[in-house]
């Protein structure tokens, strides 16, 4: 696909830096909807599917790597689903990440760039990813089930 890991690594920063930039946009410019938070969210986790594809499909990562890598998202959605299924209240702090979720994702990019060149603390920040992850996903739980019920 990529010729260089240069060019990998190029398109993982575009990828980042257009996330970033189109929040800050939405946020500074008071341009955000609820839609577009639910887009920027499904967005989000497409992309880092296609990331964790890519690198199993080369054989760059494992199934298990590629799982521990996405523990966060994982957690997530295991917290989507239960909350839909006892009908929990969403409120928009609830979907909000919160700052182990955003340590995860940044670990995540880490371990992605430590996999495409192939050296670097690899399975130290893969670990790690886990671990923040599994927390963050922990913190969602708490914060939409530490809620009460909407009323019928």
């Amino acid at each position: 696909m990529f010729r260089t890991p240069a060019h990998a690594i190029g398109l993982l920063v575009a990828a980042a830096l257009s996330d970033v930039l189109d929040g800050w946009y939405a946020r500074r410019f008071h341009q955000q909807t609820i839609t577009g938070a639910a887009l920027d969210g499904a967005m989000d986790k497409l992309f880092a599917l296609s990331v964790l594809v890519t690198l199993v499909h080369n054989r760059s990562l494992s199934l298990l790597e590629a799982f521990v890598l996405s523990t966060r998202e994982f957690g997530e959605g295991l917290i989507l689903g239960l909350s839909l299924v006892f009908r929990t209240r969403a409120t928009d702090s609830a979907r909000s990440a919160n700052v182990l979720g955003k340590v995860a994702t940044g670990l995540q990019f880490a371990t992605a760039v430590f996999v495409i060149l192939g050296q670097g603390p690899r399975t130290m920040c893969l670990y790690a990813t886990g671990l923040c992850g599994a927390l963050a996903a922990i913190g969602y739980g708490v914060r939409e089930f530490g809620q009460a019920p909407e009323s019928p």
